[in-house]
């Protein structure tokens, strides 16, 4: 083949999703052309009905929205007027109160506070400071989640009034004393209606006490004590939120008016910022202008018109003209558990904004043309998954075998036959890495096996911590039990051993008949290796006791572990023949490790250490001096240290 053409081919190499997708779309706008001529040719009626339709849904989610937040107020102030805890004034069980409180708000999330009012003037509110401005006027820290005010003992000569800040686990994170003079809840307009009426009562728009913000508040006498009150207040700006309809249309808008038809919240935050002023200039909430006026919206006048028509009091849809174009308006009630009697919600939205992709057929002809398209562009990639999947399953196997998660799993199948023969090398790979595996260290055959090509290093000397394992008459058990029995015996205690070392960063380097050798900061790079080794030592100790009581129970044999500990420096790495080699470490620190395991044996103990593993630990683990022992096959003698368990400091700051 040409030079030229095969790089033209290699060129244009790209996936097979592609390809299909490539194929598939160029059936498509083959017949996608009757399709665009019968889109053309629908009639704008059938479009108007759909866009009013679903206009119509979505308008009933939004007041629904509204009417839900509304439910759950009265419902968590229903509840909380129930309790006996809410009956007595602050302090009192002031923090099972509070808890109460901010498990409401985390239920009723558009709330913005809960609180009670007492016949002494006692007060308890706490504030859901999510909104920013709301912090803002609450000087709170910036990382406040809510806000407790207190005020208690009015009637006293000691009267407490603070503002707390809580951060969102509710833990304190700031406290300060606020004037509590200008504020009595008793002659707040929520309690005062509440105490009056006796039962659960609507109330506002008025402003609040504390944030000084118009707000609708729900709010209810206790059952056994007609005179505290608790209540709970949703702002006005939490409302127009609520009422957002531009998921609707850019210019469609949603208000609520009361039973007077005058304006409570409105979804234009022009309009809404004109409505705030007016209450936030009254501190009783009385509204002095009549919003009714086309001033605030065009379409309140024929809502109050509108609303006494049965046709469409209960959720009817018109169709209006106002501003000199078609309107779509829904009309639906929002009162909840005979509270805020004669609301309504009130969606406009302009007609054109519903219909426009329908009066414009052609485009809207190609977007169907373009919905198919992307359907078979959306087929030709599930078709090409259905290829390709199986080849990226084995990649990812490929990858897993390369960081040696090597577990037997089943063999991947395909409908492709050269897949499934993939699937089969890699399984037999995948499980001639596993065995390859038990007679190596895992880092170093990841090492071998690394994609990059890494070789296990050659030997080289550095520093690494050393521990050598002997079982106590090992010969005198090996003689009074079966081989088979003594097998299972040392198949367990290896296998908790070395799950042990493992835990601790460890590297079984080998097994040496009933002994092992156990090595840190090789061949992974360990900067407490001496701490690792010394923990690892202790577990296993440990672990060995439970094991043999376990034994002891079950007629097996107690295999008593003495170890050896030392650090130093060693030449770690692969020594052998060119064509067998094995990794270890070689040295007078391994020697001495493994010398100090043999002195446990006369020195009566388990578990024996060097001065230098007493120098690099420091006080982090108990120690107890033996003093200097000769050690077979050196002339100099060791400082021998018994390692007796981790310090007391230490595992405090464990």
């Amino acid at each position: 083949m040409c030079p030229y053409f095969e790089g033209y081919l290699v060129l244009w190499s790209k996936p097979l999703r592609l390809h299909l997708g490539v194929l598939v779309v160029a059936s498509l706008l083959c017949t996608s052309t009757p399709i665009i001529w019968l889109a053309f040719r629908q009639g704008s009626s059938a479009a108007v009905s759909a866009g009013v339709q679903q206009m119509r849904e979505m308008s009933l989610r939004l007041i629904e929205g509204y009417r839900n937040t509304l439910q759950g107020g009265t419902e968590a102030v229903a509840l909380a007027s129930t309790l006996p805890l809410l009956a007595s004034p602050p302090p009192q069980d002031i923090a099972a109160k509070q808890q109460f409180f901010l498990e409401i708000l985390g239920n009723v999330p558009n709330a913005t506070s809960i609180y009670t009012g007492y016949p002494d003037g006692s007060y308890l509110q706490v504030i859901n400071t999510e909104r920013r401005d709301v912090r803002q006027t609450l000087a709170a820290p910036d990382r406040t989640a809510f806000a407790i005010r207190t005020i208690a003992g009015r009637q006293g000569a000691d009267v407490t009034s603070t503002l707390r800040f809580l951060d969102r686990d509710a833990k304190p994170i700031g406290e300060r004393e606020i004037d509590y003079a200008f504020f009595d809840p008793r002659q707040r307009p929520w309690y005062q209606s509440a105490v009056q009426h006796g039962v659960p009562v609507s109330v506002g728009p008025y402003v609040t006490g504390t944030l000084k913000v118009p707000t609708l508040t729900i709010a209810a006498p206790m059952r056994d004590n007609g005179q505290v009150v608790v209540g709970i207040n949703i702002h006005l700006q939490t409302i127009s939120r609520l009422l957002d309809a531009q998921e609707i249309s850019p210019r469609a808008r949603g208000y609520i008016i009361d039973d007077a038809d005058d304006l409570i919240a409105h979804s234009d935050p022009a309009t809404m910022e004109r409505l705030l002023g007016i209450w936030s200039k009254n501190a009783d909430g009385a509204v002095a202008v009549d919003t009714t006026t086309d001033s605030y919206d065009t379409s309140l006048e024929t809502v109050a018109r509108l609303r006494r028509d049965p046709a469409f009091a209960n959720g009817g849809v018109a169709r209006i003209d106002l501003d000199g174009e078609r309107q779509i308006l829904q009309i639906a009630p929002v009162g909840v558990s005979g509270l805020f009697k004669g609301s309504v919600a009130a969606i406009v939205v302009p007609l054109e904004d519903l219909v426009a992709e329908a009066n414009r057929l052609l485009l809207h002809n190609l977007l169907i043309a373009a919905a198919f398209v992307f359907a078979g562009v959306a087929a030709s990639v599930l078709l090409s998954r259905m290829v390709s999947r199986s080849l990226y399953r084995l990649a990812d196997e490929a990858r897993r075998i390369g960081d040696l998660d090597v577990g037997e799993k089943g063999v991947s199948h395909s409908w492709i036959s050269e897949i499934n023969t993939l699937a089969s090398a890699l399984a037999a790979s995948r499980h001639a890495i596993s065995q390859f595996a038990l007679y190596v260290p895992r880092e170093v055959v990841r090492r071998i096996v690394n994609p990059e090509g890494r070789a296990v290093a050659k030997a080289q000397r550095q520093d690494v911590t050393v521990l050598f394992t002997d079982i106590r008459d090992f010969t005198t058990i090996s003689e009074q039990h079966s081989p088979e029995e003594l097998v299972d015996t040392l198949s367990a205690y290896f296998e908790l051993l070395n799950t042990i070392a493992e835990r601790h960063g460890g590297t079984v380097v080998q097994y040496l008949g009933d002994s092992i050798f156990v090595m840190w900061n090789a061949p992974v790079p360990d900067a407490s290796h001496a701490e690792n080794g010394c923990r690892c030592a202790l577990a296993m100790k440990a672990a060995v006791e439970e094991l043999n009581e376990a034994n002891r129970r079950n007629g097996r044999p107690a295999l008593v572990t003495r170890f050896g500990l030392h650090t130093g420096p060693a030449v770690v790495g692969s020594f052998g023949a060119i064509s067998r080699q094995q990794y270890t470490a070689m040295g007078d620190t391994i020697n001495v490790a493994s010398r100090l395991e043999g002195l446990n044996k006369e020195f009566n103990t388990s578990i024996l250490v060097s001065a230098a593993i007493h120098d690099a630990v420091g006080t982090r683990f108990e120690l107890r001096s033996l003093g200097l022992a000769q050690v077979k096959g050196r002339a100099e003698k060791v400082d021998l240290w018994e390692l007796v368990g981790e310090s007391r400091r230490t595992q405090e700051r464990g």
